[in-house]
Parts: structure tokens; sequence; C-alpha cells
């Protein structure tokens, strides 16, 4: 056995919680901020109250129940309760549009469905489906207006002749659906069995160790595989707690969640730490000619960043011994902002269909800069039709963890797979050692007049680097490369002195300010991929849920 786990009678679900209850019974699981957590145990005795009422309500094993909720402790009950004997949990990101829902509900035939108060408007909306009965998620109660009365009653004379038992699930058998909605635009229902999700949270340990004391503070949504898994079924493997924000996760709010609970563990996609890097260390550096100047200068920088990193880790309470960062790629100039900083946080690179993990950083281990680290433990990775020159190509993964396919979909299931390998559609190359770099994802690859690769992932990185800019864009337009560009206007209202000038001026900076940037981005490129000219954008670019620009609505 390539996990170190004692007690774990097979890589279900159940069998995981089971063997948690036994090892942490008394220790305290989730709870909301500023809030005592439940014990595991009462977790456990809220689990079996919900099998038993979503049994009797006609749930079987396969069938299928939705989760529509911001993140709360009886998520994880839910989630529990109905893939404990076998039924199918399917999370729904609260980001996705009411129609995307719908469609999901449609898609899934779910019988059943999960809802927060949040959220009841968008499952009322919803017409032509097979829902029979909706339990709100605040209160693990029915609301009786959405259940179909005839149904229970029918179903109540048959339970009523039946014995009825809980036959826990294989490893094999389907446990979650999860429905992406990636940059390119097609959503997809990825089908990941017990195995699946449970040898995934295993292969954490070869990256971090994780104690039952450890408190993690979850601000991502537990409908993404990544939080989902390394942010409730880790914490549950080892015995740690979670605790949820019941409000809007805006600065403030985050600032007395880290006060309140300070966190040990915290896991992040980089568009967080890229703003308070941004925000507040390169702004705070930046309001002096003198720190401007030396920051300039490696000896300096390094001195800088190093007090800048203390006083960071005193921001997010103290006590933070893991940032994981994933869901999207880490801008170089801030990693060499956080290894300076010493600042503990490890890279992991994944996807839905790999429940996610696929490679990491080591916790306490010196990091490449740009990479992703090493594979799981269990992981093989491989780099399909490489480049004999710099030796890079698609990587291609095989693991415990790789889906069973995308639901309804065997045509794309095979685009993706062979056998066991899954092709994850992201470029890159693995070094000597074992190290894995990923270059972009293979959709996004620009081709040079020369022949040659563009990678507009790689661009954005450098342009992303001037505190006026948010976010950006690299795309082919007329056979040209062109960058539109989404800047911090309230930091150029203070530069420009906006409110004190006609719009015409402010126009005329703005355009005189992109220009220079491009100029300056063109200095740092090779001669086939400058940028012909920087466009502003001035409404934020839509994005996935883990802050990916949604590339298919602005290149096609």
């Amino acid at each position: 056995m390539i996990y170190p786990y004692e007690n774990l009678e097979n890589f279900t679900l159940p069998s995981l919680l089971e063997r948690s209850i036994e090892l942490y019974a008394n220790e305290d699981s989730f709870g909301n901020v500023g809030q005592s957590a439940m014990k595991y145990s009462e977790f456990n005795e809220k689990v079996h109250q919900m099998i038993e009422l979503l049994q009797n309500n006609g749930i079987t094993k396969g069938d299928k129940v939705i989760l529509l909720s911001e993140n709360m402790p009886n998520w994880g009950i839910a989630y529990f309760g109905v893939t404990y004997f076998g039924g199918v949990i399917v999370p729904v990101l609260p980001d996705f549009h009411p129609s995307d829902v719908h469609h999901i509900i449609r898609h899934s035939e779910a019988k059943a469905v999960f809802v927060s108060e949040k959220y009841i408007s968008t499952i009322e909306d919803c017409e032509e489906n097979n829902i029979k009965f909706v339990i709100k998620l605040d209160t693990l109660e029915i609301i009786d207006e959405f259940t179909n009365h005839s149904y229970i009653a029918k179903l109540a004379q048959k339970i009523s002749k039946s014995h009825k038992s809980i036959t826990k699930p294989n490893e094999d058998d389907l446990a979650a659906i999860i429905y992406t909605s990636g940059t390119t635009g097609h959503s997809k229902g990825v089908m990941l069995s017990h195995k699946n999700l449970v040898t995934n949270a295993l292969s954490s340990h070869s990256k971090a160790t994780i104690l039952r004391s450890d408190v993690f503070l979850s601000i991502l949504p537990l409908a993404h595989t990544f939080e989902c898994t390394i942010g409730l079924i880790v914490p549950l493997l080892h015995g740690s707690s979670v605790y949820y924000i019941d409000k809007a996760p805006t600065p403030s709010v985050l600032l007395k969640a880290f006060e309140v609970v300070k966190p040990t563990f915290i896991l992040s996609v980089p568009l967080i730490i890229e703003k308070i890097y941004k925000n507040k260390v390169l702004a705070k550096i930046n309001s002096s000619l003198i720190t401007k100047y030396l920051y300039k200068i490696e000896f300096f920088r390094k001195k800088l960043n190093a007090i800048a990193g203390k006083k960071l880790l005193e921001t997010f309470g103290g006590r933070l011994r893991f940032f994981g960062i994933g869901g999207a790629a880490l801008s170089p100039f801030v990693e060499q902002f956080l290894m300076e900083a010493k600042f503990p946080y490890i890279i992991g690179y994944g996807l839905t269909e790999t429940a996610p993990l696929i490679a990491g950083t080591v916790l306490g281990e010196k990091a490449k800069l740009k990479s992703t680290g090493t594979a799981c433990t269990g992981v093989e990775i491989k780099i399909r039709d490489k480049d004999p020159k710099s030796g890079e190509g698609e990587i291609i993964v095989k693991s415990p963890s790789v889906m069973l396919g995308y639901y309804k979909d065997e045509e794309k299931t095979k685009e993706v797979m062979d056998g066991k390998w899954f092709f994850t559609g992201d470029l890159g190359y693995l070094d000597e050692d074992g190290v894995l770099f990923i270059s972009g994802r293979s959709k996004n690859v620009i081709i040079g007049s020369n022949g040659k690769n563009i990678y507009p992932e790689q661009i954005e990185s450098i342009i992303n680097q001037n505190v006026v800019v948010l976010e950006s864009l690299v795309m082919e337009q007329d056979l040209k490369l062109i960058a539109r560009i989404h800047l911090d206007y309230e930091l150029l209202d203070k530069r420009f002195n906006a409110n004190h000038s006609p719009d015409s001026k402010v126009k005329e900076e703005i355009l005189k300010l992109l220009e220079e940037m491009r100029v300056g981005v063109n200095a740092q490129l090779a001669s086939y991929s400058k940028i012909a000219s920087f466009v502003e954008q001035i409404e934020p670019f839509v994005k996935t849920p883990t802050k990916k620009i949604k590339r298919y609505l602005y290149t096609n």
C-alpha cells in the first residue's frame, strides 16, 4: 500500500469517515468563524440522520442529488450523507448562472436538491425536472412547498413493507459528478469515483504533514474540486478543524476571520495572493522613492521582501504554516516575492478530471521558480509528442484519481482518455529531477509567423507585473498579437488627478501609459512574440470560479 494510513478498509468515503470518527471523535470538525465547531462525533451523528432522511424519501444507490450552496458546516453533512450509501452528489458552484444550474439539474436527472436560503429562488424557477423533494441546507429540513407529496405518499407505503438497510458503495462506484465551467465554454459532467477522491486526498501526505491540531480557513467554494478534496476530505482524514465565513469574503471580513481563526492552513487561487502583493506589499514599497529605488537592487529587494513576509504572516493571524495555491498559474514575480519572503506557500497542479491533484511542491522544501513540483503519490506523469529540442509536449497522467469519464458523453471521454492515461491539454516539460513546468494550455497556444509556439499566459504574467494592471489577455487578431488590459482605475484616478481633469485628458494619459507599457513589455520578449498593440479593457474580464479568464468569450 503506497498510502501510509491504517484502519482504512477500502478507498471509499464512508470508510474514510468511519476511520476518522474512530480516531478523532472528540476533536473539533466544522464550524463558522466566531462560533464553536461541532465535534467529529456530532458531525457523524448528523450525517447518519441525513442518510435516514434521504432513504426515507426514496434516495437509493446511484441516485443523483444536487448540492447548491455557499460554504457552511452543513455542506459536508450533505456531501457525506449522500455518498455514504452510494448516492451520487452533484455539487454546483454558486457562481453559475441560474440557466446553467437548471441545465445541470435536468442533465444529471437529479431526484433531490440541497439548497441554501440564498439560492432557493434558483431552484424555484427550474421547470421540467425530476426533483422529488428539496432540503434547505441551513436547517437540514425538507422544504414542504417543493415536495412531490403524491410521490412521497406512495414511497412511504413501499418503505413500510420493506426492510431498509445501508448498503455501502464499492471504491469504483460513482461518488460525484462535477460540472466544470472552464475557459473553453463547454460545461462537462466529470464523473469521480470514491477511489478517485479518497486516493487523491491520501496522496497529500507526500506534499505536507497535516496534524489534528491544524486549523483550516475555507475561502474557496466547496463545490470546486480543489477546495472539496483538499479543504474538506483532507482535513477530515487528519482530524483537523475547518471554519467557514458566513459573509461575503470582502477584505475587511477576511482580515477579521484571520484574526479570529488564526488559521494554519488556507487554500487559495493565485488572484488573491497576487492582489495582496500588489495592493499591500508593492504599494507600500512604491510609496517611498527610497524603497522604490532600493527594490530594484537584488540585495535590498530580498531584505525588503523578508520584512514584508513577516508582516504578511501577522496579517494572516500569525500561525499560518501552509498557503496552498492552485486553480490557475501563479505569476512568477509574485512567486519570487513569496520565496524571498519565506512565506509558507505550496503550489499544486491538477484538474477536476484528476480529483484534482497531479503534482505539487513540498512544504518546507525550496521550490524551483515557475514549477509546479513533482508528481503526487501514485501519479505517473509523461510528456506526449515531445519537442526534441525543448522537451516540451502535452502533459498526460495516469493515477487512481483519473476520472471515470464525462457523464453521458463517451465521445468527449474518448478524446481525453486512452486506457488509463488522461490527456490534460496542458503543455509543459519535466526537468532532470522530475519537476514539472507548465507552459500553457494547448488550446491557447498561438503559432508565430516563424512557426514557433507563443504562450499567451507567459506574456500575460509579464504584463501583470505592472502595478496599474489588474488583469490582461493576449490574443491574435488579424495575424497580429494584441493585449487587452484591464487597469486599476482607482490607482489611475489618483495618479492622473482624475477628479480635477477633463475626461479627454485622462483618456489621453491612459493611451500614453498603455503605449509605454507595450514598449516596456516588448523589450522583454522574443522578436516573434512582440505585441502590436495594447487595448484598454474597461470592464473586468468574465472569469471562471477559480478566477481564470474565460478566453473563448474574447478570442473567438
